[in-house]
């Protein structure tokens, strides 16, 4: 089952360092930059907002399996020694073709055990599902994956944030146009849903299902399938088949532990 922290006036975080892949990045809750903020960045500013000094540090990089978030952020996470982790992964490796799950909650496990010791509170995630055909298929290893992350955060006194429980999430209008990644909303409720589950008091109800809205039409809903297959699918599948990944050779968000100023939306 979930867990959540039980403070009632929880002790300010002076420092936080978010781990994992373009979840944690913040994709595609885009800036007018281009860059992209995301839960992490919006959680940040938030407690940046209660404690001076704040610091942060963000080493996702989009595309990572979570072998790579093992063997390259685990380890400068710890070093970092912060109050606050969250670790997110393992999404990707479950949505590949082939994939030994029993492997990825391995892996997820050495970063756990690396990082534990080292704050003060590790954050897991049952990460957020869309709706649909391709999560339908995957369920299973998502599920067990997700069971995993249950029995980890019990090891370490994590506490665990259930997005994929939560059926607002899976609503596609949360969802950017690649279909694989939240939209700035999707972003903001995960946020918050963090937020709580730190013990802080409601902002707002972040599983409060959207508006009744009309669906689209047969036409509409065939020119966003072609589109989406033309921008992001084949583009996905060419990755693969050349054993690519949007990650190759960038550099994590935010990769040393500074004092934090958000940035203007």
């Amino acid at each position: 089952m979930p867990m959540n922290a039980a403070y009632t006036h929880p002790e300010p975080y002076t420092s936080f360092v978010a781990v994992g892949d373009s979840f944690t990045e913040g994709m595609s809750d885009g800036l007018p930059d281009g860059s992209y903020r995301g839960w992490a960045d919006l959680l940040a500013a938030r407690l940046a907002a209660r404690t001076t000094g704040f610091r942060y540090a963000n080493l996702a990089v989009r595309g990572k399996l979570i072998a790579q978030i093992a063997d390259e952020q685990a380890g400068p996470a710890a070093a970092m020694s912060a109050d606050l982790v969250t670790l997110v992964g393992g999404l990707n490796d479950v949505l590949r073709p082939k994939c030994d799950v029993d492997l990825v909650c391995a892996r997820l496990a050495e970063a756990a055990d690396r990082l534990a010791p080292s704050c003060r509170q590790l954050v897991l995630m049952r990460s957020p599902g869309r709706r649909g055909p391709v999560a339908e298929r995957f369920r299973p290893r998502m599920e067990h994956l997700f069971g995993f992350v249950d029995e980890l955060a019990g090891r370490h006194g994590a506490v665990v944030v259930d997005l994929f429980g939560a059926d607002v999430l899976g609503d596609s209008r949360l969802w950017a146009e690649d279909r694989l990644h939240l939209d700035g909303e999707g972003h903001r409720r995960v946020a918050e849903a963090v937020w709580q589950a730190l013990g802080h008091p409601a902002e707002f109800d972040w599983r409060a299902p959207l508006p009744s809205a009309v669906r689209p039409g047969w036409a509409a809903r065939r020119t966003a399938d072609a589109r989406f297959a033309r921008e992001h699918l084949a583009p996905w599948i060419g990755r693969r088949l050349t054993g690519r990944s949007s990650g190759d050779g960038r550099p994590p968000k935010r990769a040393e532990l500074l004092p934090y100023d958000a940035p203007a939306s």
